[in-house]
């Protein structure tokens, strides 16, 4: 350990729970190699480690100047002292970074511009299973109060396993042996949200409770750190959702339908870490890393869909601005009154162990096996209510007026509150093809099961100056991915044209003011499910039975890292170099479907490939002369197809009337589906940066990089071979060849951008600005790849060309203050579309604010106490989609308010 280091460590331990925090991050981070496959040397990392505290910025830049690759990292002391909703708000203020926002939090991940598809993320190390339908590992599922750091990796080296083609991320856990003292620290939160319970019999308040332990035995041969952090945190938006917007006979846009709602979640998480470490003689050490998340969010939704234009119903007093019509009066709604519900139940289980031995003369032997998974099971409900069965019932005349925001205000004349006029039944009669009269609800129940299995071993061999050692090694995984989906339409028992709702399932009225609506009936609608009020009748249909798969990879990587520590002439080169060899074996087995109802056919399919890639890295960093520093950086990286595209699943239909053609573009067979033998995405990547440091405490970094893209995924239609498919009992037709649109490796294209970066202490500038400071990221990112090459005027997913970041911070004598803002221009966003399924809209810009502020008692009773205070979205910004690339077609505003955390953390 260096002075330099044990200095700071002593200076951070003094300083309460917030120092420990702080020297979990600092221990994991530089240790990490102790318990990660990916052995990365930290003294050649360039790792910015962004705290927001004096001090923490003077170790950050420390590091950065002294290190090789390109990285970013937040430590633990900023994610528990930073207003953070979860893991991914923190990342999301580093340089290139950006989060999507989902209810309110940020979720997942976006770097330089590329999605979240792009991205890799590894705890101490390891890849990581997921819970969504993709790759995209969800941070929030993993509690921040039991990582030490989440280090961002925008270029790879050849040891990083699981590389991402925009970045990886690591995260990581705390090393006991290097924190070196015995600590017990604990901490709570209680939080609310200003806009309160939306939603008739739910909550706005939750509660964070979080406690550490960390200890060493044996002289200091044998440690343990373990701990336990519980969330229960709501989440409350008012959403208002439009069907799209059609025009009228004097070509003015007009909403074609509406489905505003108020939606409140409750999101329970137990998360458990322990990491054990052996280390009885200096030349070997074993760690056991296990980690356990429980994550439960229930959700309530209730609101009116109302058929407008596009249901038929006439429009009077329109008036129009601007080419939108902006008030109006729509006669005879038969609106759906919904009370809905979303409940999601996952469970991460991971777990690792590493053991490292250094035998002969510079000689060091690593070994490292792991094991994830996850199990995921939704229940998303859909319940219909109204006044009577489609074509009886009352009706309601709605005047409307579209305000600034695209949110259209009504006046009604029926009230949707009162349980005598409102009752279970299908308003609108959707689903009457396969339920008599109309469905009166529908169960959608996902599950996913996600496992992988890897083992890796791997030399390294010292060497002398100018190749400061070698590392050879090889890395086997294998990982299966299944999703089995199960849907039902809802049914009345006995069928009846509405039916009350039973009074025990009542839970009074949820207002709709947002949109001029005083109240509506509400009701528990999981308890009548489970109470038996409907009848579930499975949906036998084609493209429902296409949406379960199951997707199985083999991975084997071979690499050879080298490490330079050399000089040109009077110019100190530091750096590695070095390759991986890939080979990957994929399959997918899934079933194909046609038709409908009764005469729905099937057939069992598979499919799957073979391939090899190539990966090459370099990084070289130059220390010139006063405090200056050039980078450059080069590699060919790879992003693995989402795993819903390469399932096998195919819908089919057979046309006998064209049975005698074999002309292709008349076959009688066609289809969509995925794509088993999709290969990866692939890139080669070039990073430059320039870094200018003054002194110990303050620095500005320009850096620029370019991407090219030698593939990309797109939806094309090629030739398919439908032999052994079923013809439904018609004679064999004159071919087998149809086409189908499944996603294909197509011509990729350049992603390119700069980043500007700076951190500057008041007292830099004049003593009169002791305590404070500021810290500024911006990035600019461009793209000439479109996600449909005949669509020029759609960017690809996820990629904002403008990201900054501001902090401005103030820290002395035990008070702190902190207000950050986050901004990104608009962005083609991932949200959940009819059936579950996956859409892309235009996301308009926005900027996200968070404060905080907080006290730490250093002596007396109470050292050791910090006391803080929070606000998350302070200028509460709404997440707003639109469509056709014109922001007064709103399809998605939605409200989250602020959210206030007040707690306090003490370290005994």
């Amino acid at each position: 350990m260096t002075t330099d280091f044990a200095r700071r460590r002593a200076w951070l331990m003094t300083g309460g729970a917030t120092g420990l925090a702080l020297a979990f991050a600092l221990g994991g981070a530089a240790h990490a190699q102790d318990a990660a496959p990916a052995t990365q040397d930290d003294s050649k990392v360039e790792e910015i480690v962004v705290t927001g505290i004096r001090r923490g910025i003077e170790g950050a830049i420390s590091l950065k100047k002294s290190s090789t690759s390109i990285v970013e990292a937040v430590s633990a002391e900023d994610i528990g002292k930073l207003p953070d909703v979860s893991i991914a708000e923190s990342i999301a203020r580093l340089p290139g970074l950006t989060a999507q926002r989902l209810d309110g939090r940020g979720q997942v991940i976006s770097i330089r511009g590329l999605a979240p598809d792009f991205t890799t993320a590894l705890l101490n190390g390891r890849e990581q299973v997921s819970t969504g339908d993709n790759r995209g590992v969800e941070f929030d599922q993993y509690p921040s109060e039991l990582l030490s750091a989440v280090v961002v990796y925008k270029t790879p080296d050849a040891g990083l396993i699981g590389q991402g083609l925009a970045g990886t991320a690591d995260m990581r856990t705390v090393r006991p042996l290097a924190y070196g003292k015995r600590a017990l620290a604990i901490g709570a939160r209680y939080e609310w949200n200003d806009i309160g319970a939306l939603n008739a019999g739910t909550k706005a308040h939750g509660n964070r409770l979080s406690i550490s332990y960390i200890d060493q035995f044996m002289d200091g041969k044998l440690g343990l750190a373990l701990g336990y952090a519980h969330m229960e945190s709501p989440y409350q938006a008012e959403r208002w959702n439009s069907w799209g917007y059609p025009t009228d006979a004097a070509g003015n846009l007009v909403i074609g339908g509406a489905k505003p709602y108020v939606q409140s979640s409750m999101l329970k998480r137990d998360g458990v870490m322990g990491v054990l470490e052996f280390k009885p003689t200096d030349n070997f050490s074993s760690s056991l890393d296990v980690f356990y998340s429980k994550f439960k969010n229930h959700q309530i939704q209730r609101g009116i869909e109302l058929p407008l234009v596009w249901g038929g119903v006439p429009l009077t007093n329109a008036q129009a601005a601007g080419g939108m019509v902006t008030s109006g009066t729509f006669n005879g709604v038969k609106g759906v009154v919904r009370n809905d519900g979303n409940d999601r139940d996952s469970t991460i289980k991971s777990v690792g162990w590493n053991n490292k031995l250094e035998v002969g003369d510079g000689w060091t032997l690593v070994s490292d096996l792991s094991y994830s998974k996850v199990e995921r099971t939704d229940q998303i409900l859909e319940t219909y209510a109204g006044t009577g069965r489609s074509g009886t019932g009352a009706t309601d005349n709605m005047t409307f007026t579209m305000n600034g925001d695209g949110v259209a205000i009504f006046k009604s004349t029926l009230n949707y509150a009162d349980p005598n006029v409102i009752k279970l039944t299908s308003s609108q009669g959707w689903g009457s093809d396969i339920i008599t009269g109309g469905q009166d609800g529908y169960l959608n129940k996902p599950t996913i099961e996600d496992e992988l299995k890897a083992a890796r071993f791997s030399i390294n061999r010292a060497l002398d100056d100018g190749l400061s050692s070698v590392e050879l090694g090889f890395n086997y995984s294998e990982r299966s991915k299944g999703l089995v989906n199960d849907e039902w339409f809802l049914r009345v028992k006995g069928s009846p044209a509405s039916v009350a709702i039973p009074s025990s399932a009542l839970v009074g009225t949820t207002s709709l003011a947002f949109i001029g609506i005083p109240g509506m009936v509400s009701y528990d609608p999981f308890a009548l499910v489970s109470g038996g009020t409907y009848d579930l009748v499975r949906n036998p249909n084609s493209d429902v039975l296409v949406k379960s798969w199951d997707v199985e990879e083999k991975v084997a990587v071979g690499y050879l890292k080298a490490n330079i520590d050399a000089a040109i002439g009077s110019v100190p080169v530091t750096g590695n170099f070095g390759f991986q060899i890939v080979h990957t074996d994929q399959g997918s087995t899934a079933l194909g479907a046609s038709g409908t109802g009764a005469g729905v056919t099937r057939t069992n399919l598979s499919g799957g490939k073979k391939y090899v890639d190539f990966l090459p890295s370099m990084n070289l960093q130059f220390q010139l002369p006063n405090e200056q520093s050039l980078r450059f950086a080069v590699a060919r990286t790879l992003a693995r197809p989402r795993m819903d595209q390469m399932r096998a699943s195919k819908t089919f239909s057979f046309d006998p009337a064209k049975g005698g053609n074999t002309n292709i573009n008349f076959s009688p067979w066609s289809g969509t589906g995925g794509n088993p033998e999709l290969e990866p995405w692939r890139a080669d990547a070039y990073d430059v940066s320039y870094e200018k440091y003054f002194g110990r405490q303050a620095y500005v970094s320009l850096a620029a990089f370019y991407k090219d893209l030698k593939t990309y995924v797109y939806d094309q239609s090629v030739v398919f071979d439908f032999t052994g498919f079923p013809t439904g009992g018609n004679p064999e037709p004159a071919t087998r060849l149809g086409l189908v649109t499944t996603p294909q490796n197509g011509k990729g294209g350049a992603v390119k951008g700069v980043e500007f970066a700076a951190s500057m202490p008041g007292a830099l500038l004049t003593p009169i600005l002791d305590g404070f400071g500021a810290m500024f990221s911006a990035s600019y990112t461009e793209s000439t790849i479109h996600p449909n090459p005949a669509d020029e005027a759609t960017p690809i997913p996820g990629l904002s060309k403008t990201v900054a970041n501001l902090t401005v911070y103030y820290e002395k004598n035990g008070f702190s203050f902190r207000v950050s803002d986050r901004y990104r221009s608009k962005f083609l966003g991932e949200v959940t579309g009819f059936g579950n399924g996956r859409n892309y809209r235009m996301v308009k810009g926005e900027s996200v604010v968070d404060s905080q502020i907080g006290y730490t008692f250093s002596d007396g009773p109470m050292n050791g106490l910090s006391l803080l205070a929070q606000v998350n979205n302070l200028t509460n910004e709404p997440f707003v989609t639109y469509q056709n690339n014109d922001p007064r077609q709103v399809i998605d505003y939605q409200n989250y308010g602020r959210t206030f955390l007040v707690g306090l953390n003490y370290k005994f």
